[in-house]
């Protein structure tokens, strides 16, 4: 008792340096103000809490890497690379040496959350009890590691335990559900950019839309901050985290695609580079049948990385970058405030974001795109010489064809026909190909009508699934010699190519392309679809289906019995830019959405900055708020609501305000 109460005052005498307001609208999205940038990260951190603080919770324990405690074994696989990287010694280290100003905007962050637990004795902490200021910057690096070629090098669960005495016996990680099955699993955005010259009222044009998860780890949050220290911007952070990952301001604006330029490298080491690694010991605790368990965990690191695993006798080591660099928290601020596109420049060519290309839009008719940011420089043994300069990086300003778009996809086509040379670069720099949701972009974006802000926002939940005007040709001539499917090559051959609530094609063409489209696949769709409907007319909107769970996505499974709504995305694989990828539960014949479009914003810079926005679900993960689901019903009907952001629009639709101190 008198801890808890140590801990409380704690909490009030930190937190008392910071105030915040926040502004809640009538989609429950947070407008946080405060005099100063430190205010404003102390208030969305509490906002968060209020909101979702169970995911909060478990993403940075994940980071700290101390899941084990919580989810025993299943867990220890990820623990053990974020000890190995020593995820939370460097965010000490990184904030040990921040300047001043930058360690107090850490101090907010954390205090933020402090202030939440210490004013809500209802909520109750699994492990951690107390946030500290270095959490934001292990965040930041868990995701670093998260990068590495760990999953490409196919590592089995003894070769990790070879590495690391003491960690074994191992489990393979937990399943991201209950069960199930998912129909097609992938991440990815779409972003575009059009310029004055392309519009009707000869305004910039930006589209914002990145596919993850809707559950676990990851999530998107809408937020809209701002300070006296020239802080202005709504769009999304990723939970966890207090400043905005992509977003706009009254005269700019960008987003994000993941690329595939390799940030990773591994290697093997010598006996002798084995033999002189520095070695250390981890203590991680693991829940367990009967309790609570302690593995003390023998590690090795050397100049390049640690020792991940050992195969045929010999260490492997595989190295990340930026977890000495740091500065992403100095980076993503700097992008905030950038005032003009040579700012934003600026702000880029600090390296130190991993994994992520880049559009950028403005009041000024600037488009901009940068693919890559942080990637190592390899030289021709493969050994590290730093980054790349910023200027060795692909990027395009104001092309000719007045648009930009990016669907981790290659830069070569960014604008168009060949606007980038990239066989001059390095090989590991842009392998992307074009994938289909690229194709689809550039047809609708080199559309001879200018555009309007009405038609650009009709145009980005598109539900073409493009690789069905190549793949159904292609099958319908391999169905001519299959008279038992000749029902389904009638319904695919007639079909339109969109994926409409209504269609029974899209159903067919959808659930035949995994693992890829051919009679065999159709023919096993028929049989599944006729064991669990009685018929194989069953139309898209029947099977894909969105439903709320527990927001971990593992904790409560998806079920046919409780009230869904239809959504007429699909895989983004196929080309579809409203991305939806769901998952059938065990006990079920119907697929409920589990990743795609997770975060879209609409942007216009005119006269003043003119936005909309949706989020999948809705922005509180509390089932008893209004906000639970509120949102849902607008994506599953491709449409949006207001992003507002001038002071008097948010006080106009204010649905509460207070201030948290």
């Amino acid at each position: 008792m008198l801890r808890s109460l140590a801990l409380i005052f704690f909490a009030l005498t930190l937190s008392a340096q910071w105030q915040a307001t926040i502004v809640r609208d009538r989609w429950g999205v947070p407008h946080i103000y405060g005099k100063t940038d430190a205010d404003v990260f102390f208030g969305v951190m509490y906002a968060q809490a209020e909101d979702n603080f169970w995911q909060l919770e478990d993403d940075t324990l994940r980071a700290l890497g101390r899941a084990s405690e919580l989810y025993g074994t299943a867990s220890l696989v990820d623990d053990l690379r974020i000890r190995a990287y020593e995820v939370l010694p460097r965010a000490q280290a990184e904030y040990a040496r921040m300047s001043a100003q930058n360690r107090v905007l850490c101090d907010a962050y954390a205090a933020g959350v402090n202030r939440y637990l210490a004013t809500h004795s209802d909520v109750h902490p699994r492990l951690l009890a107390r946030w500290e200021p270095w959490f934001l910057l292990a965040i930041q690096n868990a995701g670093h590691t998260a990068l590495s070629d760990a999953r490409n090098l196919k590592l089995t669960l003894s070769e990790i335990e070879a590495a690391m005495p003491g960690a074994g016996p191992l489990s393979s990680p937990a399943a991201p559900s209950s069960g199930g099955e998912d129909l097609f699993d992938e991440e990815g955005s779409n972003m575009w950019a059009l310029s004055p010259s392309r519009t009707r009222d000869h305004h910039t044009l930006l589209l914002i839309n990145p596919h993850v998860y809707f559950f676990g780890g990851g999530q998107r949050y809408e937020a809209h901050l701002e300070s006296k220290q020239g802080l202005s911007v709504s769009g999304f952070a990723i939970l966890g985290t207090p400043y905005l990952r992509a977003g706009f301001t009254s005269h700019h604006g960008w987003s994000h695609t993941n690329n595939l330029a390799k940030v990773s490298d591994s290697w093997t080491l010598t006996p002798e580079e084995f033999r002189n690694a520095t070695t250390w010991t981890e203590e991680i605790r693991v829940k367990t049948p009967t309790g609570t368990g302690t593995r003390h965990v023998t590690m090795r690191k050397t100049t390049r990385g640690p020792v991940v695993a050992i195969r045929d006798g010999k260490g492997i080591v595989i190295a990340v970058p930026l977890l000495e660099k740091g500065g992403t928290l100095e980076q993503r601020l700097a992008m905030a405030k950038a005032r003009t596109l040579d700012e934003f420049k600026a702000a880029m060519a600090q390296l130190s974001l991993l994994g992520s290309n880049t559009l950028y839009a403005d009041s000024k008719g600037n488009i901009y795109y940068l693919h890559g940011n942080a990637i190592p420089k390899r030289r021709p043994d493969g050994e590290w010489d730093g980054y790349h300069a910023f200027a060795e990086l692909p990027q395009v300003t104001n092309p000719k064809s007045g648009y930009l778009q990016n669907c981790n996809s290659t830069p070569e086509l960014a604008a168009g026909e060949a606007t980038l040379e990239i066989k001059q670069l390095p090989k590991y720099m842009a392998t992307e190909p074009d994938n289909f949701r690229a194709q689809r972009s550039r047809q609708i974006l080199e559309r001879k009508e200018p555009f309007t802000y009405e038609t650009w926002r009709a145009a980005a939940p598109d539900t073409t699934p493009l690789a069905s005007r190549t793949q159904i040709p292609e099958l319908l001539r391999e169905l001519e010699s299959k008279p038992d499917l000749a029902g389904l090559a009638a319904e695919l051959k007639s079909w339109d190519g969109e994926s409409r609530a209504d269609s029974v094609a899209a159903s067919l063409f959808v659930l035949a392309s995994k693992p890829k489209l051919s009679p065999e696949s159709l023919a096993r769709v028929k049989q599944e679809l006729e064991a669990g409907f009685g018929t194989w007319r069953v139309p898209w909107g029947e099977l894909s289906r969105l439903q709320r769970v527990h927001t971990s996505g593992s904790e409560e499974d998806f079920s046919d019995a409780r009230p869904s709504l239809t959504v007429t995305g699909c895989p983004g694989t196929l080309g579809c830019l409203f991305a939806f990828n769901g998952r059938k539960p065990k006990e079920g014949k119907r697929y409920y959405g589990v990743s795609g479009n997770s975060y879209v914003a609409v942007v216009e810079f005119g006269r003043r900055v003119r936005a909309e926005s949706i989020v999948t679900l809705g922005q509180s993960a509390d089932p008893k708020s209004p906000h639970y689901f509120d949102q849902a019903p607008l994506y599953a009907a491709k449409q949006f609501k207001p992003a507002w952001f001038t002071k008097s629009d948010v006080k106009k639709n204010a649905e509460r305000t207070y201030t948290v101190r």
